[in-house]
């Protein structure tokens, strides 16, 4: 039979160095409210990529238009001249590859 006290000495010392471990990998992981740094690293990306096809629209170059991305959902944000340039907007960020879903809160500018 193994001597239980070396065999309890093994068992804390693996719980030991195991809880630096899982406090590490936990902290890079994500949650409901916050990105792990891959994720954040991916829209970041997405954002850049939207802001990009949107430049090389010439219906859309001109516009200030504000993209952000959280979990691989744009949220688009400002004022455009025209029903259609929203149109065109949502359509032109919902064809960018890795884009999830489009969330639209522009506007038509008041006239």
């Amino acid at each position: 039979m193994p001597n239980t006290k070396a065999t309890f000495a093994r068992l804390v010392l693996a719980a030991v160095c195991a809880v630096p471990a899982i406090a590490i990998t936990a902290g890079c992981s994500s949650t409901p409210t916050h990105e792990s740094a891959g994720e954040y690293t991916t829209d970041t990306a997405l954002t850049t990529k939207v802001k990009t096809a949107l430049l090389e629209d010439p219906g859309l170059k001109s516009l200030s238009v504000s993209v952000k991305t959280y979990r691989s959902e744009v949220l688009l944000s400002g004022f455009v001249d025209s029903p259609n340039q929203i149109q065109k907007a949502v359509s032109v960020a919902r064809g960018v590859e890795g884009v999830q879903s489009v969330k639209n809160d522009l506007h038509v500018k008041p006239q």
